[in-house]
């Protein structure tokens, strides 16, 4: 559910900071919406280092359980329309999460889903599923690229039969990109800038990642290292919650205000197609779903045998780690994230988690074709791809960006470019040393 259409981005890499404009075609209103600030301010309030033994294991478990940041609440199956309160509690947050939209509530015209759980239910309410959404454009003379009209995300679904999006034949550039998980996902946002670009800026030059900086919306659009989203399109659950209510939904809010268009018409509140006057909602539910991601326990592990751990050893001696880290830390309690508009909760700070990624984006052959945004100064962008995060990787079976890999095998097979030595590294080791890492991936 990531679809941020239209906003400024720069690529940090180890060279100085390149901050891009948007192109000049684009609507003005997102040019001043859109485009961060260039200010990036210090989220790493201690040295890790001298706070080791502050530090503790995330709460982990499939099982619907707040991880402490919010009250469990009342018994969710005593929850309904007429009862439920936003933010009060992690059961009144996950009803809203789960709650399926309606015309009445500004659903559409076009869209993708009815509820956030349409596409985050797998294993449990948060999780990852099969749900793909439908990217396209195509390629001018010069190789710049150009979106659909009205964006490069085409809506699957809609409200009247007469403005259904459809594939121009001409954008010959076409993807999916299916749901991500999103369990764990406030201890990801509680990972300090500063963590994320150590690990950049220690990885070896062939594979070092590229952190996407982008604008955190509720945060006067203070500039921070992307990390949600195939592209790294957001930094903050709240922006993310945001984005996905629009553009998956079609329920236009404070932070995305404006109704999408079908294939460049205008269906909004004004048109027959449109019944309700933006913003549809007015920050509530779109504050209910960022806490509730917040809220929700990190992935747990399957069981650890003396296989799985060999599998590890394996997949660290090949590389893999390189990209998969295993291992993250969240900042201090208290400490001011997304350019000051969150303060690091208790229940999120000093915490260590498992995510196995960097949440940096490499190009590894797979790109998806889609740059961030259309011109020719952004056509680098094309082959990146967020460093796809493991855990949860054993509820899962479709793999990559695309959800067109159906094995392991597969998956690995398709590592090229920036990971083709470890792929190539994998590739040489014995059947059972394979298995090995199989069995570790497994695990996950």
């Amino acid at each position: 559910m990531q679809a941020l259409r239209r906003f400024a981005l720069a690529a940090l890499t180890a060279a100085p900071l390149l901050i891009l404009g948007l192109d000049s075609t684009a609507d003005p209103r997102a040019t001043d919406r859109f485009q961060h600030s260039g200010r990036m301010p210090p989220e790493s309030t201690a040295d890790a280092t001298t706070q080791a033994t502050l530090f503790a294991e995330a709460p982990t478990g499939f099982d619907n359980r707040t991880n402490g940041l919010l009250r469990q609440g009342a018994a969710y199956d005593t929850l309904n329309e007429d009862n439920v309160v936003p933010d009060r509690s992690f059961n009144d947050d996950r009803f809203l999460f789960e709650e399926v939209e309606s015309i009445a509530d500004g659903l559409g015209p076009t869209y993708n889903a009815q509820s956030c759980a349409e596409c985050h239910q797998n294993v449990v309410t948060g999780g990852a599923s099969q749900i793909a959404e439908h990217r396209t454009g195509r390629l001018d003379v010069s190789g710049g690229f150009f979106e659909s009209l009205g964006g490069s995300l085409i809506q699957s679904r809609a409200t009247n039969a007469a403005i259904v999006e459809r594939v121009a034949f001409e954008d010959d550039v076409r993807t999916f990109r299916i749901s991500t998980n999103t369990l764990g996902n406030g201890f990801v946002e509680c990972v300090a800038n500063e963590t994320l670009l150590a690990i950049r800026d220690a990885q070896p030059t062939e594979i070092r990642g590229t952190a996407v900086m982008v604008p955190v919306l509720e945060g006067g659009n203070a500039m921070r290292v992307g990390r949600f989203g195939w592209k790294n399109q957001h930094a903050s659950l709240e922006s993310f919650a945001a984005d996905a209510y629009l553009n998956e939904m079609g329920i236009t809010n404070p932070l995305f205000p404006d109704e999408n268009t079908s294939s460049g018409r205008n269906v909004s509140f004004g048109t027959p197609f449109d019944p309700v006057p933006e913003p549809e909602d007015d920050g509530d539910d779109v504050q209910a779903f960022a806490n509730f991601m917040r809220s929700t326990k990190a992935p747990s592990r399957g069981r650890i045998t003396r296989d799985v751990q060999a599998g590890e050893t394996l997949f660290n001696q090949v590389g893999c780690n390189g990209c998969h880290v295993s291992t993250l830390r969240t900042a201090q309690p208290g400490s001011l994230i997304n350019g000051g508009a969150m303060r690091v909760p208790l229940a999120l700070g000093n915490k260590i988690i498992h995510p196995y990624s960097d949440y940096l984006s490499h190009d590894i052959g797979t790109g998806d074709g889609i740059p961030v945004l259309p011109g020719p100064e952004y056509a680098a962008t094309n082959v990146l791809i967020r460093t796809a995060p493991l855990w949860a990787l054993r509820t899962r079976n479709r793999l990559m960006h695309d959800g067109l890999s159906f094995t392991k095998q597969e998956a690995i097979a398709r590592h090229g470019n920036q990971a083709a030595g470890v792929r190539d590294r994998y590739g040489a080791l014995t059947d059972q040393q394979k298995n090995l890492v199989l069995t570790f991936l497994d695990s996950l």
